[in-house]
């Protein structure tokens, strides 16, 4: 089966994770790296991101355009997205990848990352009791994509900004705590919209 440039594209955006973390891992290596190196990692970091962020939303475009959504594409745009963000959000706290002057708050990133695992169970309980593949988006589960995609790519431009605006740090606050707010909601309306799906299922079998 010949894959569709969305595919191509989700698929391409998970390769594009490699570059992003290794860049990433080299922005505080004062060992091997003088300054003007470290910031030209992270603004190669930063540029793949974007890139990352952009085909985020491309390849939902041409998927719904061409009328090419597929299992395989709904399956792999989320993955795509939690495999971004995880890495992202763990590089934002660890003394490697961190950002200089930000330091991600440990508490964000667990309500972030302990959603998509949660999302992941959820998703393998409900394929072991119906032997069906359900994957329902839901408009805050995007809202909470976005703001985590904008809160890292904040977070990466933050010693440019802070040159001019010093008060960055607290739109940095109220994007990473919307972030994990919205992570939260978004975990409790898929676990409810998961298990009216289990029990459609088990009262239809019946």
């Amino acid at each position: 089966m010949r894959l569709s440039w969305a595919s191509r594209i989700t698929i391409l955006r998970i390769l594009l994770i490699v570059p992003f973390v290794s860049c990433m891992l080299k922005i505080n290596d004062t060992e091997q790296l003088n300054e003007a190196m470290r910031v030209a990692m992270r603004h190669a970091a930063t540029v793949i991101f974007l890139v990352m962020a952009f085909s985020d939303a491309l390849d939902g475009y041409l998927a719904r355009r061409n009328k090419q959504v597929t299992k395989l594409g709904a399956f792999l745009d989320p993955v795509a997205d939690k495999l971004l963000i995880a890495s992202a959000c763990l590089l934002l706290i660890s003394q490697r990848g961190h950002v200089e002057g930000v330091l991600l708050p440990t508490t964000v990133v667990v309500l972030i990352i302990g959603k998509d695992l949660l999302l992941m169970i959820g998703f393998l309980i409900v394929y072991f009791i119906t032997s069906q593949v359900f994957v329902a988006p839901v408009l805050i589960g995007k809202i909470a994509n976005n703001l985590q995609l904008i809160m890292v790519g904040a977070i990466l431009i933050a010693p440019e900004v802070y040159s001019f605006f010093t008060g960055w740090i607290w739109v940095l606050r109220v994007l990473w705590w919307s972030a994990a707010g919205t992570a939260i909601l978004a975990t409790l309306i898929y676990i409810r919209n998961g298990s009216r799906y289990i029990e459609e299922y088990e009262q239809g079998d019946s």
